[in-house]
């Protein structure tokens, strides 16, 4: 009964904290550490043993690793190269060398200060992505850098967390063993040549109970086979997600673990709230509370002239400084296993485990307040509209210029389509002139499948942001393999990762009204207009032969570069010899 007990207390606290903490404005996380305070040793004590119920929730973490794994495909890393690698670590650095310095001043041993600041240094990717989901605002400038910044620091977690066991001098903490880790490194190797063949055989049985049982048997099977080798559980998961990131059945494993990730993070977050020392609290209420200030005070002034430097203005700066100017979820697992380690004293971990907490309650209000500051409104709140029982031939997934452009022509030839955008007030202006257009996010599977994507003939892939149309169309590929997709992009790497996932028609957005100008200029410049139009088509064939072959080697920057000056010297050697030929005709 103890074990029920407890599960039914975790939800029921969860289920009275979590939406009352909604309804005053507050992240979800914020809801799972009031929970765990109300059910905790300073709380109710309902549930004393607050130690057990982490060991158990990391779990929850390990979960998450995976996912993150899952986001980390070459492609992806390509395209925000500048915000994970550039960003990313200018931020960790400087920020864990402030910290570093704070702590040897306060007394701190040089062991001690480098990995309390390490630590510090961290950001909260499950709040700092709920919040950017809960305002919409992922994809804005200081969206897209924060997830950059948040995706190197928990790249950097892994090897700090495998670190920790390698550099420990206590005698009671299992270190890596040698042997054990070597057989787990044959494994993994053996495990990246036949987990798609296994993937595919799970899915072809149709059961879908089944695939996702193979998805968590994935997880825990690494996390398991790590932890045998005297790894870190996390380590392993990682390693598995990005064994599956370029793999066809990515997102359909994404879909099923995310549950399970989202529980288990719950009950990991309200085992943090029932372990905060909140005694300190009472004890020293001065003093934590201006560390807490000083922890967000210095995160935020070391991200701002950063985000700066790498190009985005003074409001969005202000906003993703102060966005990310909380302690994360990874500075809890890392202090944990810094304590189990005898890197920190027991002491010392409590009072910075509850200094980040308390930061997290800050970011929230801190946040309203510079979007008041800014005077910028609130993103609208809303939920997507009900798209049940809509049969169309065509779907239209985000309808800006180019979208609307399509289906205006579509009317035109009276052919019924669904539209899909993201863009709340954008909706509800197009409604205005009669336009048929739907609310809902074209990257999730049940609004695709909603829209009608199971009976249409065609999908028109409109939508700007790089990353989530490259998803759509993966999706799509996937599930309704007969539905034929046309995707606009915006450039050529844009157009390189489309094709790269089956995309049957790609179109860069500039490239016909860049020739169809330039052919106006050479006739404008005296060349004759059958050679200026020869000239132009003979160009677009040789830009995708180019394209085409970049395509193969886009994952090898040296090759990729290398073939884009051999291609550039084919396309002047082609004009240079119709120069000569007509040179010679005359």
């Amino acid at each position: 009964m103890g074990f029920l007990q407890d599960a039914v207390l975790f939800m029921t606290a969860a289920l009275i904290v979590v939406p009352l903490g909604k309804r005053l404005g507050l992240s979800p996380v914020l809801g799972y550490l009031g929970a765990g305070v109300l059910i905790g040793p300073w709380g109710t004590n309902l549930i004393g043993d607050a130690q057990g119920v982490l060991h158990f929730a990391e779990i929850g973490v390990v979960f998450l690793l995976f996912l993150i794994g899952l986001e980390l495909q070459p492609r992806r890393l390509w395209v925000m190269r500048r915000e994970v690698f550039g960003l990313g670590s200018a931020q960790v650095v400087l920020s864990t060398l402030v910290f570093l310095g704070a702590g040897i001043l306060a007394g701190f041993n040089i062991t001690e200060s480098l990995f309390a600041g390490f630590a510090l240094a961290l950001s909260s990717t499950a709040f700092v992505l709920q919040l950017l989901g809960e305002t919409r605002k992922l994809q804005s400038p200081h969206g897209r850098a924060s997830f950059g910044v948040l995706l190197f620091q928990d790249a950097a977690v892994i090897p700090a967390l495998a670190a920790i066991s390698l550099f420990t001098v206590a005698a009671d903490v299992p270190r890596p063993d040698l042997l054990r880790t070597g057989l787990v490194i044959v494994a993994l190797a053996i495990a990246g040549f036949s987990l798609r063949p296994l993937l595919r055989y799970f899915a072809r049985t149709g059961i879908d109970e089944l695939f996702a049982a193979a998805g968590l048997m994935l997880v825990l099977g690494a996390a398991l086979a790590m932890s045998w080798a005297g790894l870190s559980m996390g380590l392993g998961a990682f390693i598995a997600g990005m064994m599956v990131a370029e793999s066809e059945y990515r997102h359909q494993i994404e879909t099923d673990i995310l549950p399970f990730k989202g529980l288990l993070l719950g009950l990991f977050f309200i085992a943090v709230g029932m372990s905060a020392n909140l005694g300190v609290l009472t004890a020293e209420p001065l003093t934590v509370i201006a560390a807490t200030l000083g922890l967000v005070a210095t995160k935020a002034l070391v991200l701002y002239p950063l985000l700066r430097i790498f190009r985005l203005n003074h409001a969005e700066s202000v906003r993703g400084a102060v966005l990310l100017s909380q302690g994360g979820e990874f500075a809890f697992v890392l202090l944990t296993a810094g304590v189990s380690a005898a890197l920190l004293p027991e002491s010392t971990a409590e009072f910075i485990i509850l200094v980040v907490t308390l930061s997290m309650v800050t970011t929230p209000l801190l946040s309203g307040l510079v979007e008041r500051f800014l005077n910028d409104k609130p993103s609208e709140h809303r939920p997507y509209d009900s798209l049940q029982g809509h049969d169309r031939p065509v779907v239209i997934a985000g309808f800006g210029r180019i979208g609307q452009i399509v289906g205006r022509v579509l009317g035109m030839r009276h052919i019924p389509f669904m539209a899909l955008d993201a863009n709340p007030g954008h909706v509800d202006f197009l409604r205005q002139f009669g336009n048929e257009v739907y609310f809902g996010d074209a990257t999730r599977l049940d609004s695709l499948r909603a829209a009608g994507l199971g009976t249409a003939k065609a999908l028109v892939l409109t939508i700007e942001d790089i990353e989530a149309s490259v998803k759509i169309a993966e999706t799509v590929r996937k599930q309704w393999p007969d539905v034929m997709i046309l995707a606009r992009a915006r450039n050529r790497h844009h157009e390189m990762f489309l094709r790269e996932v089956g995309v049957h028609y790609v179109i860069r957005e500039t490239l016909l009204s860049s020739l169809e100008l330039s052919e106006v200029l050479l006739m404008h410049l005296g060349v004759n207009p059958a050679t200026a139009r020869e000239e132009i088509t003979a160009f677009r064939l040789h830009d995708e032969e180019m394209l085409e072959r970049q395509a193969a080697v886009v994952h090898d920057e040296s090759a990729f570069r290398q073939t884009s000056m051999e291609a550039e010297a084919e396309l002047r050697g082609l004009f240079t010899e119709d120069d000569l030929s007509s040179h010679k005709k005359d």
